[in-house]
């Protein structure tokens, strides 16, 4: 196990998370002070403060490492580039603080529990207590780091939850709008279902070889058209171990077989026998058996699912605006 990135998967699960909606770093709101500070490089220096809440280099430095590896930042390679990812870094900081802090006027009544529960399902995915602290030393954070990152994500997404979402609603509209204008995108990747039957010959065989293989599947489909059972067939011919299921190869979709096969396959109508294929592993005979996708999904069967997909928008923008507003209220002081 890769300890560091042990930890750091679990810190995406965590006070991270709730960050994403600030993806863009809005302008210094009147009254907030930004400065240069060259001597904020120990990990106890102050890059940030929130009112009476500082935050400190370390926090700083975890949240860039975090997100780089979320993808939401791109690497920071250059100077230029590690100072606006660090600036970016700071403000989803800032972001989180300002929905703590609020959250915090309504935590959940059981929030140390919950805490403890989370922190007891962080441990559970290490082998050994060891090998949990070993992941904290590499990652370059403590336990108690940990506890307070998990009551932070607790405490905003409650507020999140109880306070904003309750106030989003989808309506029958939006939804429906939403389906029209991107069927294309909805649509789903088609499939086909087939069995066959494969009279294998290898392609480096002799054409001799390869000529009596050919005449074996060409007398069999003849066979199977003239009425024999194309499941017995395929167990008592083929030479695919797909024959113990009758020559069923279940579904499949573009890419996954190669190319004679599958073009032919999708080329078939449900029922349908093809003629004889060759590939490099022989001979084949197909049967289609079914099709699936190569459209948009009905809208009552995913109604729902794009009204989760739409409110979750709208959170994520309502929960921007909010924090938006808190921080041109807010006494915030930049010191990176």
């Amino acid at each position: 196990m890769n300890f560091r990135s042990s930890l750091l998967t679990l810190m995406l699960s965590l006070g991270m998370g709730t960050m994403a909606v600030a993806a863009t770093e809005p302008p210094a709101p009147k009254g907030e002070t930004r400065a240069e500070a060259p001597q904020a490089k120990a990990p106890t220096d102050a890059v940030a403060k929130i009112g009476a809440t500082t935050i400190s280099r370390a926090e700083l430095d975890r949240a860039l490492s975090v997100l780089t590896a979320q993808n939401r930042l791109p690497a920071a390679n250059t100077p230029e580039s590690r100072k606006q990812a660090e600036s970016a870094a700071l403000d989803q900081l800032i972001f989180a603080e300002l929905m703590y802090q609020e959250g915090l006027k309504t935590p959940p009544a059981d929030l140390d529990k919950q805490v403890d529960f989370k922190m007891s399902q962080n441990k559970s995915k290490f082998g050994s207590p060891a090998e949990f602290e070993a992941a904290l030393k590499g990652a370059g954070v403590t336990e108690k780091d940990l506890v307070d990152i998990t009551k932070k994500d607790i405490v905003i997404s409650n507020y999140i939850e109880k306070k904003i979402a309750p106030t989003i609603t989808v309506s029958d509209d939006e939804v429906k709008t939403f389906y029209n204008d991107n069927k294309e995108q909805l649509k789903e990747e088609p499939q086909v279902k087939a069995s066959h039957i494969l009279i294998g010959v290898d392609s480096s065989a002799s054409p001799e070889e390869k000529k009596k293989a050919r005449e074996k599947a060409e007398a069999l489909l003849k066979e199977i058209r003239g009425g024999k059972d194309f499941a017995e067939a395929a167990k008592a011919s083929s030479t695919c171990p797909s024959k113990e299921q009758g020559g069923d190869l279940g579904y499949f979709g573009k890419g996954q077989m190669v190319p004679q096969f599958e073009q032919t396959a999708f080329a078939m109508k449900v029922g349908e026998i093809s003629d004889v294929v060759e590939t490099q592993f022989g001979y084949h005979i197909i049967k289609l058996t079914d099709k699936t996708g190569g459209e948009a999904p009905k809208l009552d069967d995913i109604k729902e699912k794009i009204a989760t997909y739409l409110k979750g928008q709208k959170t994520q923008k309502a929960v921007f605006d909010f924090v938006t507003k808190l921080r041109k209220d807010a006494k915030v002081e930049i010191l990176l």
